[in-house]
């Protein structure tokens, strides 16, 4: 796999793909993020994740260019090409009911071979059937019924499918690494202020959360249960011990991505609402506290657990 990108880097590719979503135009893109053709295009050969949001953006523009009529921008008109529908009476091979080939003449509007090749070269990119349709400015139906009526084009259509599955796969794998930075933009960018809680509504924060930061996965149940075979205790240990590795190994890598793609300026992020304002979260509206003055934990209470069970015929009588 390539080196990673750098901060820098990652910076210019998101103006690039910006620009490119905007445009369709690679070398206009290019020249807007500031970074060179052959540049960009390297960029693009060694990394998966990458080349597929490339391509994803590019179809995106073409989608949209062809929604809106074919107005975009001007370095883009040529996107509509008339030769994606018959003009009318272009000779056309067809193959009749009886099963033999004869030339006829085109109706107008039908989708020509350079409409179905569009359509694949998208789908390879995205695998997404309805948007590769609007790249090529029809409707999905008219290129599933295209693979009804020919073999050939069943045939490329599943391929293209295929290629645009692996290609999503390879990006997801490599967006998913702590090299590649894709989510960490809020690391770069100073913590917002806590907004205004009590004293119990943060006692309650730290208990509900207190087990998935400091003890890792189910490490308080390293003891044996009750009932509990060799064989399942020992696959049990053996699990937690491969989560609490993984999760080691993950710590590791964010901070290596975080020591070697450090440095620039901090990511622009969307602007964050005031958190005191944000209201409708807390699902302990309007119930009171079992003891004045304390968290109000989650659960069963002992004493309605207690009359739960004596109403149900289950628990103790008083």
């Amino acid at each position: 796999m390539a080196r990673p990108f750098t901060a820098a880097q990652r910076r210019q590719n998101e103006a690039f793909l910006a620009a490119l979503g905007r445009t369709g135009n690679v070398r206009l893109s290019a020249r807007e993020a500031g970074v060179k053709y052959g540049t960009i295009q390297h960029r693009r050969s060694g990394h998966p994740d990458f080349a597929s949001r490339w391509d994803i953006a590019l179809v995106g523009a073409h989608a949209r260019f062809h929604a809106s009529g074919g107005k975009g921008p001007p370095v883009m008109a040529r996107a509509a090409d008339p030769a994606l529908r018959t003009e009318g009476g272009e000779p056309l091979v067809v193959r009749t009911r009886s099963g033999k080939l004869q030339v006829r003449p085109a109706h107008r509007g039908k989708l020509t071979w350079a409409a179905e090749q569009l359509f694949l070269q998208a789908l390879s990119a995205t695998c997404n059937v309805r948007l590769s349709a609007a790249a090529a400015g029809a409707s999905p139906a008219a290129f599933y019924r295209r693979r009804q009526r020919s073999a050939a084009f069943d045939r490329e259509f599943r391929l293209a499918l295929e290629a645009g599955y692996e290609r999503l796969e390879m990006a997801a794998v490599e967006a998913s690494l702590a090299e590649s930075h894709r989510d960490d933009a809020w690391r770069e960018n100073d913590p917002p202020a806590i907004p205004p809680m009590t004293a119990n509504q943060a006692i309650q924060l730290l208990y509900l959360h207190e087990k998935s930061v400091h003890q890792g996965w189910e490490k308080p149940h390293r003891r044996r249960r009750r009932g509990e075979s060799d064989s399942v205790y020992r696959w049990r240990l053996g699990a937690m011990w491969a989560a609490e590795k993984a999760r080691e190994a993950e710590r590791e890598a964010v901070r290596s991505a975080m020591e070697s793609g450090g440095g620039g300026a901090a990511t622009a992020l969307p602007p964050l609402p005031d958190l005191a304002q944000v209201t409708g979260w807390s699902k302990a509206k309007g119930k009171a506290p079992h003891v004045e003055g304390r968290a109000l934990f989650g659960g069963w209470r002992i004493a309605q657990m207690e009359a739960s069970l004596r109403a149900r015929g289950k628990g103790p009588r008083g």
